[in-house]
C-alpha cells in the first residue's frame, strides 16, 4: 500500500471513530464547540503519530482525546468562568449524534443537562473516570491505562464521583406523556398569567437558571430559588408583548422538543432557535428549569434542528 493509500486508509479509520470521540468530549466538557475542537485536535496527533507503533487505534484515539479535554477542564481560563458560575452546559437536541451512546440509564443520565452541571463538582479525574466508567463502560484497567493511574485510584474515584453526583441528584426518568403534559401545561399557565397553577406545577424547591442572552461566554446567570418567584418571572418572560416580538426580531413559534433527554420548548423563528428552556421533572413536578438564550449556545441544536425539520408547534402566534 503507498503513503497515498495508507494516509486515506489511516484517514478513514480516524473518521470512524470521531463520533464517539466528540460523544466522549461533549460529556467531559459539557461543550459542543470544545468538543469538536478537541476530537480536531486528537486528529492532528493522529496525522503526527507514527502509526505503525499504534496496536489498538480505538484505545490510543480514546486516551488522547480524554487527556486533551483534561487540559481544557485545567486551563485557567476554564476554571475562571466557570468559577463565577457564569456557564450552563450546551443543550444538544435529541437525535444529535454527540449525545453519544444511551442504551442504559446511566449512559443516559450522564449526557443529561442536570448531571453536566452537577460533573462541574467534581475534579477533572473525577470528572473522567464517571465518564468512562458509566457512560462508555470502561474497565478500571482501562481507565488506569487512559489516566496514567492504579486501577485504585480509579476505584476511588468513581466511588466519590457517584457519591457527590447522587447525593445532589433530583431527577430521575420521567414518563414521556406525563413530561410532556406538565410542559404543557406550564406553557399555558406561564402565557395566560396563572400564576397558582404555575406556583402548583413546581416542586417546593424549584430552581430556575437563565443565561443573559450575551454573544460571549462571560455572561451573568439568573438564578431564581423559589416556586412564587420562578411562577412570577416565568409569567413575565412567557406572556407574549408586542415590545418581545420585537426584541426577537419576529413572531417565534414555540416547538416541544426533547433537550440532552429531557422535555424542553424551543422558541423558533424561521429556521432559526433563538431560545431553549428545559424542564427537570421529579415526582409529577418540575424541579429545574433552565433558559438558555444565547446565540453562542444555540448553534449545533439549531444545525440539527434544521436537519431533522420541525414537527407542527404548539404555539404558533406568541
Amino acid at each position: 500500500m503507498d503513503s497515498t493509500a495508507t494516509d486515506c486508509f489511516d484517514t478513514s479509520r480516524f473518521e470512524a471513530s470521531r463520533s464517539r470521540l466528540a460523544s466522549l468530549a461533549y460529556r467531559l466538557l459539557g461543550s459542543a464547540a470544545d468538543a469538536e475542537d478537541s476530537v480536531q485536535d486528537a486528529f492532528l496527533h493522529w496525522q503526527a503519530a507514527d502509526r505503525q507503533l499504534i496496536k489498538v487505534p480505538e484505545a490510543w484515539l480514546t486516551k488522547v482525546v480524554t487527556n486533551l479535554c483534561l487540559d481544557r477542564l485545567r486551563s485557567a481560563q476554564t476554571r475562571r468562568e466557570r468559577t463565577v458560575g457564569a456557564w450552563l452546559p450546551e443543550p444538544l437536541l435529541d437525535g444529535d449524534p454527540m449525545l453519544g451512546p444511551a442504551d442504559t440509564f446511566e449512559q443516559r443520565e450522564s449526557v443529561s443537562l442536570a448531571v453536566l452541571t452537577l460533573m462541574e463538582r467534581l475534579s477533572p479525574f473525577e470528572r473522567a473516570v464517571y465518564v468512562l466508567r458509566e457512560a462508555f463502560s470502561h474497565s478500571h484497567a482501562e481507565i488506569a491505562e487512559i489516566l496514567d493511574i492504579t486501577e485504585s485510584a480509579s476505584q476511588q474515584h468513581i466511588h466519590r464521583a457517584r457519591h457527590r453526583i447522587t447525593a445532589a441528584r433530583r431527577v430521575g426518568e420521567v414518563d414521556p406523556a406525563s413530561a410532556r403534559r406538565i410542559v404543557e401545561e406550564f406553557l399555558a399557565a406561564a402565557s395566560s398569567g396563572r400564576t397558582e397553577r404555575l406556583v402548583a406545577l413546581l416542586t417546593d424547591d424549584a430552581t430556575a437558571i437563565a443565561d443573559s442572552n450575551a454573544a460571549g461566554p462571560a455572561e451573568t446567570l439568573l438564578r431564581y430559588d423559589t416556586p412564587q418567584r420562578i411562577a412570577a418571572i416565568a409569567r413575565a418572560g412567557f406572556k407574549p408583548t408586542p415590545a418581545k416580538r420585537r426584541l426577537a426580531g419576529g413572531t417565534p413559534a414555540i416547538h416541544y422538543a426533547l433537550v440532552n433527554g429531557a422535555p424542553a420548548i424551543l422558541f423558533v423563528i424561521g429556521d432559526q432557535v433563538i431560545g431553549a428552556v428545559t424542564f427537570d421533572i421529579t415526582g409529577g413536578k418540575i424541579a429545574t428549569v433552565r433558559g438558555i438564550a444565547a446565540p453562542t449556545r444555540l448553534v449545533r441544536l439549531t444545525e440539527t434542528w434544521q436537519q431533522h425539520g420541525p414537527d407542527t408547534p404548539l404555539v404558533t402566534q406568541w
